[in-house]
C-alpha cells in the first residue's frame, strides 16, 4: 500500500504531476481538496479524498483522523482573498483566524500548522517531493539576456528580497530598473498581466524566497502558466531563485521561452 501521508491541496495544476512522482517513491495518498482551490482530477490521486472549504479546519482533522493519518504536506495555493470575499460562518476558523495579530499568508499558515499539531497532525517539509523541480543557477534557455536585462534582473532581485521578507509577496515586476509591479493577494500571474497593462512589452518577473522561507509556509514557484503570462504581455525575462524556488512543468516552460525569445534565468543571491 505505500507510505500514506495526507495531502491538503490547493490551486496549482503542478499538483498532479508531484503525486504522479511521488507515487513511484511508493506514497499514496489522503486528499483534502480545498473547494474552489484544488483541481478535481486530483479525487484519481488518492486512496481516499474529501472536498473541505478553505475555513473547515475541523472537517479537515476529522478527515485525516478517520484514515489515521498523523502526517501532512500542504502543496498549492490558496487565495487568501476568500477572507475578505465573504463572512465566515465557521465558528473554529473565527476563533483561529482572531488569534493572529497579522492576517499575512505566512502568518495565517502558521496558525493553521501550530493548530494541526496540537490536534496531533504535523505538517512535513513538502521538499521530499519537490526535488526535482529545484534548479541550479544559470541561464535555462537558449536567449542570453543582453546587459540592460540583466540589470533589471538584480535591480528586481533586491526589491524582491525586500518584498519577500516583509510578507508583503514573493514576486516583483520591473522595467528599466523601475517597479512596475508588487505582487499581492492577487498572485504572480495576475501581477504579470498587470504590470504588462501598466507597462507594456519589455518587462522582467523577478520571483524569490523569503531569506529564512519556510518551505512549509507559502513557498513560491513557477511554471508553464508564469510562462505563458510573460509571453502574452510581451515580457523579455523570468529571474526565480535558484534551489529555492520549484520550477514546474520545466521542458513546456522553456520551448514556450525558447520561441518567443523570453529569457530564463535561475540566481542565487
Amino acid at each position: 500500500m505505500g507510505t500514506r501521508i495526507g495531502i491538503i491541496a490547493g490551486r496549482g495544476k503542478f499538483l498532479s504531476l508531484v503525486l504522479d512522482e511521488a507515487r513511484k517513491k511508493g506514497y499514496t495518498f489522503m486528499i483534502a481538496g480545498i473547494k474552489g482551490e484544488a483541481e478535481p482530477r486530483l479525487e484519481k490521486k488518492a486512496e481516499a479524498f474529501q472536498w473541505i472549504g478553505a475555513d473547515e479546519v475541523f472537517k479537515l482533522i476529522s478527515f485525516f483522523r478517520k484514515h489515521s493519518i498523523d502526517e501532512a504536506v500542504m502543496l498549492g495555493k490558496v487565495n487568501q482573498s476568500f477572507l475578505y470575499r465573504k463572512k465566515l460562518s465557521n465558528r473554529p476558523a473565527q476563533n483561529l483566524l482572531a488569534q493572529v495579530k497579522e492576517k499575512s499568508p505566512s502568518a495565517l499558515i502558521q496558525a493553521i500548522i501550530e493548530f494541526l499539531a496540537s490536534q496531533g497532525i504535523k505538517v512535513k517539509d513538502p521538499s521530499l517531493f519537490l526535488a526535482p523541480y529545484f534548479c541550479a543557477e544559470g541561464i535555462l534557455t537558449e536567449k542570453v539576456p543582453p546587459g540592460w536585462v540583466m540589470e533589471d534582473i538584480d535591480f528586481g532581485w533586491r526589491i524582491a528580497k525586500n518584498i519577500a521578507d516583509l510578507d508583503i509577496g514573493q514576486t516583483v515586476v520591473v522595467k528599466d530598473k523601475s517597479v512596475v509591479a508588487v505582487e499581492g493577494l492577487e498572485g504572480t500571474d495576475e501581477a504579470i498581466k498587470r504590470a504588462g497593462r501598466l507597462a507594456g512589452k519589455g518587462i522582467v518577473a523577478v520571483k524569490v524566497s523569503r531569506s529564512s522561507q519556510d518551505p512549509r509556509i507559502d513557498l513560491p514557484a513557477v511554471g508553464l502558466d508564469t510562462l505563458r503570462c510573460l509571453v502574452r504581455v510581451k515580457g523579455v525575462a523570468l529571474c526565480f531563485e535558484a534551489r529555492g524556488v520549484p520550477f514546474f512543468q520545466k521542458e513546456k516552460a522553456l520551448s514556450l521561452a525558447n520561441a518567443h525569445g523570453v529569457a530564463i534565468v535561475a540566481k542565487n543571491s
